[in-house]
């Protein structure tokens, strides 16, 4: 998965598709995945990375993550590579 190229993303994690004029807001974890997805980082890295630098444990980090992407291909943020 990667960021489609014409989504503007701030470190603040305000995310602002051109196309549609909708604009998203994330919080810290999910700035983090989606500069993860930009650097063309793999499930397995992400997950090490969150697991380790956060409280949560496997499943429900799974569960959310898969959630997470969901929301991104619903609103037209994303594109598989």
């Amino acid at each position: 998965m990667i960021p489609k190229k014409n989504i503007a993303i701030s470190e603040t994690g305000f995310i602002f598709n051109p196309s549609t004029g909708d604009s998203f807001t994330l919080n810290p974890i999910g700035i983090e995945i989606l500069l993860f997805f930009k650097d063309k980082k793999k499930y397995e890295e992400i997950a090490d990375t969150i697991l380790k630098k956060y409280d949560v444990d496997a499943i429900t980090f799974e569960k959310n993550y898969y959630d997470f992407i969901q929301m991104l291909k619903n609103n037209n943020l994303i594109e598989n590579e």
